[in-house]
């Protein structure tokens, strides 16, 4: 096809299973349903395991991506999810209900907003195991006590 007309369209996909896993794809296609097929099988591949305890995430988490800016911090039981666009959007699918959340950078870019909300989510450190241990030692520790401590 000559003369410069060559229409290609590209798509943004957030995919996630809503139990800790959620990823972020982009392509391009000839028509719209095929750019939509590729930027699924990208996100498919960039799938993160995000840590989510109680429904929230364990602690505050900052990140930067390009010009986007973007504080998590981790929600009370009944909160919500509070956050705007893209940021909703990634922490919705990747199953945190309890959530505040900020953007702080100088764009309205939505990819560039959810790329950061990728990256603050993998900043994340998975504290699981400390807080079950935790959990075991606190009822032993209070059996211990000696029941005469005011004299």
């Amino acid at each position: 096809m000559a003369g410069g007309k060559r229409f290609s369209f590209r798509a943004t996909v957030v995919i996630g299973n809503r139990q800790g896993k959620v990823g972020v794809g982009v392509a391009k296609g000839k028509d719209v349903a095929q750019s939509i097929q590729k930027a699924k099988r990208v996100a498919e591949k960039s799938l993160i395991t995000v840590s989510v305890v109680k429904g929230t995430i364990p602690h505050e988490v900052r990140a930067k991506y390009c010009a986007s800016e973007i504080i998590l911090k981790p929600g009370k039981e009944g909160h919500g999810l509070v956050a705007g666009g893209p940021v909703r959007v990634v922490c919705d699918l990747a199953g945190i209900k309890n959530l505040s959340a900020k953007i702080l950078g100088r764009t309205a870019n939505k990819l560039t907003n959810a790329r950061a909300t990728l990256e603050a989510l993998k900043k994340m450190k998975i504290m699981t195991k400390k807080v079950e241990s935790v959990k075991e030692a606190e009822p032993v520790a209070q059996e211990n006590i000696p029941a005469e401590a005011e004299e």
